[in-house]
């Protein structure tokens, strides 16, 4: 089978399609799959950057998306042709954060999905949205589930609450969507006009352009009356933080998602005291979390957002274009 591995010095450039050993046959409590799509993070960006460091012949990307082909022994929640989606943290199956690294995470810690095959247990997948394509499915594995445990598993929404989200990656986007389809009011920011037309047709009800309004907090408040908002999907970091507190409610959640900005930073600890707000960091969530968000999206009217599709052998060169920043919900890749 094809697939792509990671070359020492690791870099886009030493990012190599090769053919690989098929996996075989699945054995007790495992399955067959067949890899149809994947979908790129900004983690999987540092990871065949080089900016995380990994080892001689990884094969990366950390989100997939396929059809059941052969299920083993005892096997009886999976039948063959299936469609299914990874897990980020396949060891993670449901209660409270387990890990506070990328040991275990796919294409990353171990073999990810840029493979067209793959054995691997039951419980490192979950059931595919019905009706979703692979591409769509892919997507959800780490930004979709990442805004659902942030806005639904930390943050209680509620119809009638406000979301503000940051910039249109793929988190930002399905937190976006979530919102409304839950009832929500979203403000969302951008560097760019065009993507902010993009973000109102998708319902946004405010939208701010940063670059030309560098005080966006203060404009946000303007927007609630005074109030702020219930919710911030915070994926810039340090350098967007202290915007972010002055947005948000006295009493409101920020869920501190992204490094977008860098990895540390000064934080305004008397105003987040002041507005006695809590500032949630998380990263993905659980399996369990993953089935409770796939049978939700089975009943809301929302499908992701893709902006492009690349061949498996033009993954480098979607690389580049995410790190360009200038997608617009996500990139996926086709196996």
């Amino acid at each position: 089978m094809r697939g792509l591995r990671l070359s020492a010095p690791v870099g886009l450039e030493t990012l190599r399609l090769c053919e690989m050993a098929d996996p075989g046959q699945p054995g007790a409590g495992e399955l067959r799959i067949r890899i149809f799509a994947s979908s790129l993070n900004f983690h999987d960006l540092g990871v065949v950057s080089g900016r995380i460091p990994n080892e001689d012949g990884r094969i990366p990307l950390s989100d997939g998306a396929g059809v059941v082909e052969a299920v083993g022994a005892g096997v009886s929640d999976f039948a063959v042709g299936d469609h299914v989606v990874s897990c980020f943290f396949p060891d993670w199956q449901t209660g409270g954060p387990v890990t506070d690294n990328f040991s275990r995470t796919p294409g990353d810690g171990i073999d990810g999905y840029a493979r067209e095959t793959v054995v691997v247990p039951t419980t490192w997948v979950t059931p595919a949205p019905q009706g979703y394509s692979h591409a769509e499915a892919a997507s959800l594995t780490t930004a979709g589930l990442t805004a659902w445990r942030a806005l639904v598993v930390d943050g209680g929404l509620k119809a009638g609450d406000t979301v503000l989200a940051l910039g249109t990656g793929g988190v930002s986007i399905f937190a976006l969507q979530l919102a409304k389809a839950m009832g929500a009011e979203v403000i969302i920011t951008s560097s760019s006009d065009e993507k902010l037309e993009r973000a109102k047709a998708l319902g946004a009800d405010h939208v701010i352009n940063y670059a030309k309004s560098p005080e966006w907090g203060a404009m946000v408040l303007e927007l609630t009356g005074g109030r702020g908002v219930d919710h911030v999907i915070e994926v810039g970091g340090p350098a967007t933080l202290a915007q972010s507190i002055t947005a948000c409610r006295i009493g409101g959640h920020i869920a501190l998602i992204g490094v977008l900005t860098g990895i540390s930073g000064e934080v305004p600890t008397v105003n987040l005291m002041r507005k006695q707000q809590r500032l949630q960091g998380l990263i993905v969530g659980s399996r369990q979390e993953q089935l409770d968000f796939v049978r939700a999206l089975d009943r809301l009217d929302m499908r992701p957002v893709i902006d492009k599709t690349y061949r498996l052998e033009d993954t480098a060169e979607a690389f580049k274009y995410e790190a360009a920043g200038s997608h617009f919900g996500k990139i996926c890749i086709e196996i």
